[in-house]
């Protein structure tokens, strides 16, 4: 009953939300306050995704700047070959991002904790050189892309983009959110605290990283695909930046990785921190707040935000009236 309740919580504030969405769009005049909000929200998705491979089942993934250059370079394919539409950017995106991951997965059998980190580094090198090498896509020097009309009733591309993040990163919540609550998220648990022990308790280990990275590289890979429309030009060294990477990383654990709220919590607080800080100081300092933070977070409350809640509300209830 409290699992319905929650869920029909998730999908009231899930609606609030996108109706704020909306309603900021209608209202707001200024651009800036979009191109920001899309950043954040992309990094919500992208923290998301990170968490169910990463937080559920303990297999730290460096290889999220990979998935979202996938990501972006098959929407400029899709540009280029076809002019096809964005939802078709995302879902062709998404389809590539899932099978890099269940390719990695595969490759990546027998490797385990910093050897797999390392492997998904080398993953985004390698794809990165090809992008490069690649004179269809732009090669090195990169692409510019011609936007189409924007469609009603949208009167610019950052407001648009930015309620196709939203939407992007509901789907993203709630597939994490089931996840975390279902027989799938209870065996990424036990693969977390033992491997060898899930496996002698009959996990199927192997399947359940399969499923986590596919669906993780697939939402990955969506988050990546609207890159192209925001910026109107893409080039390798943006689209495979490892600053991806760290943030995606340091969001779920700022956050909280034991529960599907934490990637959120740390992607808005951090995502927002650092657009303050670009407009304010410098974008060179991007990386600097996300280490300092990082330290903090991992010194002093090791649980994330999340966790370090729960422990205060259970210390009050120890406490009484």
């Amino acid at each position: 009953m409290g699992s319905r309740a929650g869920g029909w919580y998730f999908w009231i504030g899930a609606a609030a939300v996108l109706g704020l969405t909306v309603l900021a769009v209608a209202t707001v005049k200024n651009e800036y306050y979009f191109f920001a909000a899309y950043i954040v929200v992309q990094f919500v998705v992208l923290a998301t995704a990170w968490n169910i491979l990463g937080g559920y089942a303990g297999y730290v993934n460096f290889g999220t700047s990979a998935f979202f250059g996938v990501g972006a370079y098959i929407a400029v394919m899709l540009i280029k070959g076809t002019d096809a539409p964005l939802g078709l950017q995302i879902l062709a995106a998404a389809a590539v991002g899932g099978a890099l991951g269940f390719g990695v997965v595969l490759l990546t059998l027998r490797l385990r904790g910093i050897f797999f980190s390392i492997a998904t580094v080398a993953v985004t090198i390698i794809l990165e050189t090809v992008v490069i090498n690649w004179r269809y896509v732009g090669g090195a020097t990169g692409i510019q892309i011609l936007r189409p009309p924007v469609m009603e009733p949208f009167d610019s591309y950052t407001k648009m983009l930015l309620v196709v993040a939203v939407l992007l990163a509901i789907v993203a919540v709630a597939i994490a959110r089931y996840i975390e609550v279902s027989w799938l998220g209870r065996g990424l648990r036990a693969i977390r605290d033992n491997e060898e022990a899930a496996e002698c308790a009959g996990v199927p280990t192997l399947k359940l990283k399969l499923i986590a990275c596919t669906i993780s590289g697939a939402l990955m890979s969506a988050a990546g695909a609207p890159l192209a429309m925001y910026q109107s030009f893409v080039e390798p060294a943006s689209a495979f930046n490892l600053t991806y990477s760290v943030s995606a990383l340091a969001m779920p654990i700022i956050g909280g990785t034991s529960h599907w709220i934490g990637p959120v919590v740390g992607a808005v607080l951090l995502g927002t921190v650092q657009q303050v800080v670009t407009v304010t100081i410098s974008s060179e300092l991007n990386v600097l707040v996300v280490g300092v933070l990082l330290v903090l977070f991992v010194v002093a409350a090791p649980e994330g935000i999340v966790g370090l809640a729960q422990r205060l509300r259970r210390a009050l209830a120890r406490r009484g009236p």
